[in-house]
């Protein structure tokens, strides 16, 4: 047990949980309480991988739950000894940022424009948006998210994550961007990243492709319509849900050797007449429709699926605005073609079911269903298929041996819950392509490549033009390739600029590498990585975690962390998960935390497991708050007693004894649970103990206390002992009434002392017997329970009261006669020795 000396600032007259936040949150600021210490090795430190939060809305309840689980695990490992790493990242780059700068200013980026150095956005924003250079929007991005992250720093500073905020990093800082090129300047060299024109999933309102890991599925409505093809012996019927595409077919597909299509070739297309051939492929469901089906460029992934399988023909009729091309593809009757040109997909497909009708060559009428429809996580459009050039990083969806490799590291990674290991691997298990890294934007990290231009002024895309390692991070848009200048931008014969930026996951999978100096700061590189702890959602282990592991092992080999912590979804009272679509959501983090406090918004959250979902009770919050309360008033009343002057006298006393040996045991239970990331179960064994503190071990030793000699110290020195040790215990999950309490009779912070051992407690009360207090509390509440029976102020005196059960139970709560009596107010006790297996306490009023 450290001891800095007593009497600090004394005792306040009456302690209050209001005003705590604003009082200790500064001051850990000022004290660097929480500073990373960068002099320590590797074995010392223990190393955080914090999740950035996306700064392109408001943080909510579920971000506080999440991170308060990763802060009573680094308050933890402060407290034994470790130097805790622990930054603080803002993911500002990407799509989401780029649709909050658009709706708040009112702007759209035209890349066309020139930079104006002087604009300024409205005072309001415009009812038609304005366009602005790319520069422009980017420079506006940059001013809002930085507004965004001060409201976010200063929630989590009321909350009180103990993170050392001088190492805090964003997504979009050159440090980043910096780590973020180099890895794939390095992926590039390995033949890890690639360039292809290829067929990508397409998101109409943000004009950029998807990757796999961003969609999602969603019921919608739609409609089977039944086309009548013409083949060579009569009518082939197949149904579709996407007849607007019917330009688009080149082929039609069915199960291999199904008899109905033995010996047919090739079919001609409904109203535009143009041949296609009919082929064999085993995803073709013969049980599915009428068995055969058509194969447009693109109407779906197995679209896709078919037509690299069987090297068709390319029909593209949609653009990347989501209108029909204004001309007809290779082959298809520009005439026919005409009435569709320029339609939105919805037009067109009506337009398409028209001219069906009238041909005669839409059978009976469409068949509504509902079924699901890919979109991007973020969109609220359909996506569409186009053909594009992107980037891509290879990732195991088409390298058997790279997948083997990554389910083997998810199988090395320690996962908390295990289960969670499986949501990994059923994702490695289902990839179908490589991960799809460019991105269609402007606010993000820049692809760092340039392309010669040939003499016609076309890009040669296999002759790229590379920065130099010392110039990064690089803007290709506004920097020039090395050896190059400024007046060969886009000339024949010159070069020009990838277009592009990456991802927001191509970037964020490197948060280890970023916050660590991989190629920055090789000796705090050595100090942290690989780190020690991954804490995130359950929803992000297919692009968060998963992009972690992939890139960790291509660029430094092995994991980037040692353990993932996953966290659970926060539902409502009924059991649903809490989000914007269902419009169940509850207050917001701030009004929680100014109406409860922020010790009772980290109670609750701490309530919840890791992995597990937790119900939003508010009634949960006033527990937190009345636990915080009645530590501020207990401790007070021990304290005032004279506890602190006590701490080094001897505890002499059974029943002193008894409560500093089971307080010991919870010390041992807490320490295990946080060694296995377990905190709920450290605050419950630490919380069901300290009820049982107040309510049983303070009241009987109460008298005893107030009364000199050595009694009196033995009480006073156990009740200090026991309070530095709760007081410690607790820290994690309350750390602003644990630092109140503690300036009050000790020196230095709480959450710098050490965390308490068994050794310590047996060192002061060594021969304890732990039962003792339970055999006190019970034989205590009998007598509680028989006042209250009778109707009875707990202070009635009870002149007699016996004492039945077997002589072992009698011998020891003999032992604590006086604390017993005193407390239960009792003037005589007779102890009879009879065989009642258990002990019973019979008043006589």
């Amino acid at each position: 047990m450290t001891d800095t000396g007593t009497g600090r600032h004394g005792l306040p007259e009456r302690p209050s949980l209001d005003g705590l936040e604003e009082k200790w949150a500064p001051r850990w600021q000022e004290e660097a309480t929480y500073a990373f210490d960068r002099s320590k090795e590797r074995a010392d430190v223990y190393s955080i991988d914090t999740p950035p939060p996306t700064v392109s809305g408001s943080l909510h309840i579920g971000h506080v739950y999440s991170f308060t689980h990763t802060d009573t695990v680094a308050r933890f490992q402060r407290m034994r000894g470790k130097a805790v790493f622990y930054p603080m990242g803002w993911d500002d780059n990407g799509l989401p940022t780029e649709r909050r700068v658009q709706n708040v200013f009112g702007v759209r980026c035209d890349p066309s424009l020139p930079y104006d150095p002087s604009w300024q956005p409205p005072a309001k924003a415009p009812k038609d948006p304005v366009s602005i250079s790319r520069r422009n929007f980017v420079e506006l991005c940059g001013r809002l998210t930085v507004e965004d992250e001060k409201g976010f720093e200063a929630l989590w500073r009321r909350l009180g994550l103990s993170v050392d905020w001088d190492l805090t990093y964003t997504t979009v800082g050159a440090k980043a961007q910096a780590v973020s090129q180099r890895a794939f300047l390095a992926n590039l060299a390995a033949g890890q990243a690639y360039s292809a024109e290829a067929p990508t999933l397409w998101d109409i309102g943000f004009r950029t492709a998807v990757a796999q890991a961003e969609l999602e599925d969603r019921q919608r409505p739609g409609a089977y319509h039944r086309l009548r093809f013409h083949g060579p012996d009569g009518p082939v019927e197949i149904d579709t849900t996407r007849p607007e595409l019917l330009p688009a077919c080149v082929a039609l597909v069915h199960h291999p050797g199904d008899p109905r299509f033995a010996g047919l070739t090739s079919v001609r297309t409904p109203f535009f007449d143009v041949e296609v051939p009919v082929r064999e492929h085993p995803l073709a469901a013969a049980d599915k429709g009428t068995g055969i089906a058509m194969v447009c460029t693109f109407g779906d992934l197995a679209d896709v699926t078919w037509w690299r399988d069987l090297a068709l023909d390319t029909r593209v009729v949609l653009g990347r605005d989501g209108r029909f091309l204004p001309d007809a593809p290779a082959g298809v009757p520009v005439a026919a073609y005409q009435g569709l040109a320029g339609l939105t997909v919805n037009a067109a497909r009506a337009e398409m079911v028209r001219l069906l009708r009238e041909s005669g060559d839409l059978l009976g009428e469409p068949t509504p269903i509902t079924h699901p429809v890919k979109f991007y996580e973020r969109g609220d459009r359909p996506l569409e298929i186009v053909t594009s050039r992107q980037w891509f990083i290879r990732n195991g969806g088409r390298d058997p041996e790279l997948r083997a490799e990554l389910l083997e590291r998810g199988r090395e990674l320690r996962w908390v819950p295990e289960s969670m290991r499986h949501r990994y691997e059923h994702w490695v298990g289902g990839l179908t392509g490589d991960w799809l890294i460019s991105r269609q934007r402007f606010f993000g990290v820049a692809i760092p490549v340039w392309y010669g231009l040939d003499a016609n002024g076309e890009p040669d895309y296999d002759r790229l033009l590379l920065p130099d390692d010392a110039a990064l991070p690089v803007d290709p848009s506004s920097d020039c390739p090395p050896g190059w200048s400024e007046e060969q931008r886009d000339v024949p014969g010159g070069f020009t600029a990838d277009p592009d930026v990456m991802d927001t996951w191509a970037t964020s999978s490197l948060t280890p590498q970023i916050v660590t100096g991989w190629s920055t700061d090789p000796d705090l590189h050595a100090r942290t990585y690989p780190m020690d702890m991954r804490p995130q959602g359950q929803e992000i282990i297919r692009t968060w975690l998963f992009g972690s592991v992939l890139r960790a092992g291509q660029l430094t080999g092995g994991l980037p962390w040692r353990r993932a912590v996953l966290s659970g979804w926060i539902l409502d009272p009924d059991h649903k998960k809490i989000s914007k679509s269902l419009g169940n959501e509850v207050e917001t983090p701030v009004q929680l935390l100014e109406q409860y406090g922020s010790d009772a918004v980290r109670y609750w959250a701490a309530c919840g497991r890791p992995g597990a979902d937790l119900a939003f009770e508010p009634a949960q919050l006033k527990v937190g708050r009345r636990l915080a309360t009645k530590l501020l008033n207990a401790s007070r009343f021990a304290l005032g007693l004279g506890a602190a002057d006590a701490l080094r006298q001897p505890v002499t006393e059974p029943l002193d004894r008894a409560m500093l040996g089971r307080l010991a045991e919870v010390v041992v239970t807490a320490t295990a649970a946080f060694d296995e990331h377990q905190h709920t179960d450290a605050l419950q064994a630490t919380e069901t103990f300290f009820w049982t503190f107040c309510d049983d071990y303070i009241e009987l030793v109460k008298d005893r206390a107030y009364a000199q000699g050595p009694g009196g110290d033995s009480a006073r020195a156990a009740l200090a002992a026991g309070l530095s040790a709760l007081l410690r215990l607790f820290a994690p999950f309350l750390p602003f009434v644990t630092e109140e309490i503690w300036s009050w009779w000790r020196y230095g912070s709480v959450h710098r002392s050490t965390w308490p051992t068994r050794y310590e407690l047996s060192r002061v009360a060594p021969d304890s017997d732990p039962s003792l207090l339970d055999l006190a509390g019970d034989a205590l509440r009998q007598v509680r329970r028989a006042k209250s029976d009778r109707k009875l102020s707990m202070r009635t005196e009870v002149p007699l009261a016996e004492a039945l059960g077997p002589g072992e139970l009698l011998d020891r709560l003999e032992l604590i006669d006086g604390d017993f009596r005193a407390a239960a107010r009792i003037g005589k006790l007779d102890l009879l020795r009879d065989r009642t297996p258990e002990l019973v306490i019979a008043c006589a009023f």
